[in-house]
């Protein structure tokens, strides 16, 4: 029986809160880590349906004593729901493989594009996060005195917190605890609805000829522009109802097979619960003629002013579970921005416009980099802001339309250009271009409401994001550059020599007992591990014995189906074939291991293992590029796996030698 390692007392708290690493070679892996329609909608759907806490508040309040008129903005609300959702439905079947408005503007209007809709949810989806945890805090804060709003900062601080950890521990698991949140919200929402339309009934009916009126009133003591500037501002002041839209466009890969129809009903779970929730509570401040009370949510005035006339012991526990269940569906909320920001970071890195480590897996197959970056964007935004809804909000819901605007654009474009071979592609032209014209509308009128206000921040704060990320794909651009420059000489270098073995077909060699073993750490086939070997040929003359390994990364861009985990394998398989060729070509024995899996490090420990119970006096090497003018920015992009990958040997007591390999614009 093999003893079983020690873990350190980090790995054991690891454990503990995140849980036992997950098996790749699971023939259930993906079953267990994919949502259902129902469950993505909780998961993915929540935010929407928490903004219903918020949007439908700050639209109503302001409107400021036309509230008569709210049944306006429920109704373009719910209009313009309906348009974004089905304009999305046509992406999610355009692009079944996810990446949503990043995607969409980038493979067809152009990558700077892509970046800049990229950059643009990310923060929104900071900001969700910030606001939907900021929103429940107050929500629950609404039933004590305010000796205690000193604590409400430190607790959106644990909430966040909390979440982080949640999600760390992977997306299914995250949705499943908080499924039960979501089912008490829709229930006591739904009786908060439909509570006052029955004792209120006719005035529910006569809802739209009394804002007629009032309209009317209004424009004649007014005029028409002012009152429709007013209706525009609170149509505005609305627009955070919309965010969460995207999200399922954005996180395909986390849906179960057949993605596209789990894609399609759970948008249209989202929209239309979204839309009959904020039509019904519209309606219901509107029909109990609610006014702004300081330190209460707008649903908290409703709910006391609905409850009355009941038993005092029935209402006040009835409002105290549905504001609870407000504020923890708000939480629930906040998880859209740890589904959707980290997949869209991940998308970008792959790309080359962040870090690539944000692409990587971690052992509970979740992007861990980026969920901890958006964890403490979060925090810092409600740090800065100290957790006013009210400052939020006005920095919330901008990026969002500057994405939705280059999506239907892209659409646009797209059905344009295939509009000779799309039979019913009229249809599809007219849904993505109704789109665009009502998102550009909404975009155009946030900015110019908002900007003044405070929202020229996150203008600021987007622009910030744009000119990093373009440093970061500046700085991969000439990386590439110079890999490709010392790959075409390795492979110039030692192409006469696999052609001539090629053509003499002798017998391999054989494994050589009086020579050493070197066991070189590879990636693909490359310039990198070319020249590693050559260097231990030339500076390691009593090497004969050369042994590959290579593991083969799984991150976002691999881990979307069985097939693509096994053109991975085939992948890897083909690359260290080529390189055992290579060492045949200059008459060395060569052997080969791999593996496939998230972190390199301990993939190659498991089979540093296997080569030395093979095979004796072993000594591991691995190639490391070196930047002529290495920089802070150097640092930060390309990570340090081979220092990583010698501790780890180092401490099961194996020797690593690190070849360096310096890149350079000239031979």
């Amino acid at each position: 029986m093999k003893p079983r390692e020690r873990l350190s007392t980090t790995e054991r708290i690891r454990k503990v809160f995140v849980g036992n690493a997950r098996d790749l070679k699971d023939e259930n892996i993906f079953e267990k880590v994919t949502l259902v329609a129902i469950m993505a909608w909780i998961g993915l759907g929540s935010d929407g349906l928490s903004s219903s806490c918020y949007g439908p508040e700050e639209a109503y309040r302001a409107l400021g004593n036309y509230h008569g008129m709210t049944i306006f903005i429920a109704l373009a609300v719910v209009l313009t729901i309906a348009i974004i959702s089905s304009s999305y439905s046509q992406i999610i079947k355009l692009f079944p493989s996810g990446g949503g408005g990043y995607q969409v503007a980038s493979k067809l209007l152009s990558p700077r594009l892509g970046m800049v809709s990229g950059c643009s949810l990310i923060v929104d989806y900071i900001l969700t996060i910030s606001i939907s945890v900021a929103s429940g805090v107050d929500a629950i804060f609404s039933n004590f005195p305010d000796s205690f709003q000193v604590y409400k900062l430190y607790t959106t601080l644990g909430i966040i917190l909390i979440l982080l950890l949640l999600n760390l521990r992977g997306v299914k698991e995250s949705v499943l605890s908080l499924m039960p949140i979501f089912i008490v919200f829709l229930l006591t929402h739904a009786f908060a609805i439909v509570y006052p339309i029955m004792f209120h009934t006719r005035e529910f009916v006569n809802l739209v000829p009394d804002a007629t009126r009032e309209f009317k009133h209004a424009s004649n003591s007014m005029g028409t522009f002012a009152v429709l500037l007013i209706l525009a501002r609170a149509y505005s002041m609305g627009a955070g109802t919309y965010t969460g839209i995207e999200a399922v466009s954005n996180s395909m890969v986390i849906l179960k097979e057949p993605r596209v129809k789990t894609g399609i009903h759970t948008m249209r779970l989202m929209a239309f619960s979204l839309g009959i929730t904020v039509l019904g509570l519209m309606a219901a401040y509107s029909l109990f003629h609610l006014r702004h009370i300081p330190g209460k949510t707008m649903n908290a005035n409703l709910l006391e002013a609905m409850t009355a006339g009941w038993n005092r012991w029935i209402g006040q526990t009835f409002v105290i579970i549905t504001l609870l269940s407000e504020a923890a569906l708000l939480f629930v909320g906040a998880q859209t921005g740890f589904l959707g920001g980290p997949r869209v970071i991940s998308n970008m890195a792959q790309d080359s416009w962040f870090p690539r480590r944000f692409s990587v897996l971690s052992d509970r197959l979740v992007t861990q980099n980026g969920l901890i970056l958006m964890a403490i964007a979060a925090s810092f935004v409600l740090l800065v802001t100290g957790g006013k809804v009210t400052t939020l909000v006005v920095l919330y819901s901008i990026n969002v339309f500057v994405t939705f605007t280059l999506s239907q654009a892209g659409m646009v474009r797209h059905w344009w250009q295939v509009k000779k071979k799309e039979g019913s592609w009229i249809p599809k032209l007219l849904i993505n271009g109704l789109g665009l014209i009502l998102t550009v509308s909404i975009l155009c009128t946030v900015l110019f409401v908002k900007f003044t206000e405070g929202g020229w921040l996150t203008v600021l704060i987007t622009s910030s994001l744009i000119f990093f990320v373009v440093r970061v794909r500046s700085h991969y651009d000439r990386a590439a550059k110079l890999i490709r420059r010392l790959d075409n000489k390795m492979f110039r270098q030692v192409e006469g020599a696999m052609l001539s073995w090629e053509k003499a077909e002798r017998a391999l060699p054989e494994f050589d007992q009086e020579s050493h073993t070197a066991c070189i750490c590879v990636n693909d086939f490359n310039g990198v591990g070319i020249n590693t070997f050559l260097k231990i040929r030339e500076d390691f003359e009593n090497y004969k014995n050369f042994i590959f390994i290579s593991v083969g990364m799984v991150d976002t861009g691999t881990f979307k189906g069985e097939e693509e985990l096994q053109n991975l394998e085939d992948s890897v398989k083909f690359n260290l074939k080529k390189y055992e060729e290579l060492a045949h070509s200059y008459g060395c024995f060569a052997d080969s291991y791999f593996a496939i899996g998230t972190d390199v490090a301990d993939e190659v420990k498991e089979l540093s293992k296997k080569v030395v119970h093979k095979y004796h006096r072993v000594i591991f090497f691995v190639g490391n590029a070196i930047f002529a003018r290495p920089s802070s920015l150097t640092r930060m992009l390309h990570n340090q796996t081979q220092i990583t990958l010698q501790n780890r040997l180092a401490h099961k007591g194996f020797m690593m030698v690190l070849i360096p390999v310096k890149l350079t614009l000239t031979d």
